[in-house]
């Protein structure tokens, strides 16, 4: 991966927060905090060219999921197919060291993940403790309550992201009764405590029309949301290929996406759409790196494969894995994803690298795709 590369990832960032700090000016407070983020950002990337000069390459963004367990059975959800029952979580002192050793090599973006992560509330005390990190929190929005409310009130880097499907009726076919009027409810609560909150969106061959529509995107805008994470279907469990989206409906999420950016007060994010505009997949440390709830280090959320870890190393030492390092350099396999997710497509490859970089991750390899082959079947 070159240098160029890596900078133009820094400067998008850099660019989003612009973006952010625009839309943010109505709210003193909220404007402030961007803009002390913005800078931090900055100050990051220096962090991460020095760790790159000193052979470390430290990828911006890191995704934590930090537990398996989630108050909601969600159809199709990726988290239950994709991670092994029964694995230890990491317990939160070795959580709080992973988070500290990312800020000081550089990551300046951490996206919490679960399961549903409001399950472990030490998370929230955690990322209180790096206001310089920018916390998404991805989470259903059931267990935000007065508590966790006023949390998020005082500490602005925690931005919640409240995931729903389109309207009520397909929110609820995927999620169970009376999420969607619930999670309506939350939101209109965080608009008054004048929280900074979003919407992630999986976009399916089905609702694609409607939540990716103007007439949708508006009404979320008036309840308050401004960030929006559009995140493509990847069909994990056998027999949901048919959900995943046309290249027709891929071309038309950029379309509308980019025009939404020009005139709409909003931050819109697409997942892995947007990675064209990087030369490719951004996993494996190209933009991010995953971190699974009992601590190994994957190249993504949907490859959940890892020759290393963070029970045993150290974050610096993991983010030289070989297995990282091997996908991160192919070009060939992830400079074109045809919009879609380029370590799914090619998952086989993926596995077989373990073979050649860690003999005795092939194991868990195996272990590994007998367990999700079972939760598809359930």
């Amino acid at each position: 991966m070159s240098d160029t590369y890596a900078r133009l990832f820094d400067r998008n960032i850099q660019a989003f927060f612009g973006e952010a700090l625009r839309i943010s000016l109505h709210d003193p407070r909220m404007a402030l905090f961007v803009a002390r983020a913005l800078h931090h950002q900055r100050r990051a990337a220096r962090v991460r060219r020095d760790c790159e000069a000193a052979g470390v390459h430290v990828p911006a963004f890191m995704i934590v999921s930090v537990t398996h367990r989630c108050n909601l059975a969600c159809k199709g959800c990726y988290a239950r197919a994709q991670h092994p029952r029964g694995e230890a979580e990491m317990p939160p002192d070795k959580l709080r060291s992973v988070i500290a050793e990312a800020e000081a090599l550089g990551v300046s973006i951490v996206m919490i993940a679960g399961g549903e992560p409001l399950t472990r509330r030490e998370v929230l005390g955690i990322a209180a403790e790096h206001p310089g990190i920018v916390f998404p929190l991805f989470t259903n929005g059931i267990l935000i309550d007065d508590a966790v409310l006023d949390h998020l009130r005082r500490h602005r880097n925690i931005v919640p992201v409240l995931s729903i499907e389109g309207h009520q009726s397909e929110t609820d076919l995927r999620r169970g009764e009376g999420v969607h009027a619930h999670v309506l409810e939350t939101m209109r609560r965080l608009r008054e405590a004048g929280v900074f909150f979003g919407t992630s969106l999986t976009v399916t061959r089905q609702n694609h029309d409607l939540v990716t529509g103007r007439p949708f995107v508006e009404r979320m805008l008036e309840t308050g949301c401004r960030l929006f994470f559009f995140v493509d279907y990847v069909p994990v469990q056998p027999g949901t290929e048919c959900l995943a989206l046309t290249q027709e409906q891929r071309d038309e999420e950029a379309r509308r996406l980019a025009a939404y950016r020009e005139d709409l007060p909003g931050l819109f994010v697409a997942f892995p759409g947007d990675e064209e505009m990087y030369g490719g997949c951004l996993a494996a440390g190209r933009g991010f790196v995953h971190v699974s709830p009992s601590g190994r280090l994957e190249p993504c959320p949907f490859s959940p494969y890892s020759d290393v870890s963070l029970e045993d190393v150290t974050l610096r030492e993991a983010l030289r894995s070989r297995f990282l390092e091997t996908i991160r350099l192919s070009d060939e396999h992830l400079g074109e994803t045809q919009g879609g997710c380029a370590l799914w497509d090619r998952r086989d490859w993926v596995q077989s690298l373990l073979h050649t970089t860690n003999p005795g991750a092939t194991a868990y390899a195996a272990a590994h795709a007998a367990e999700s082959t079972d939760l598809a079947a359930q």
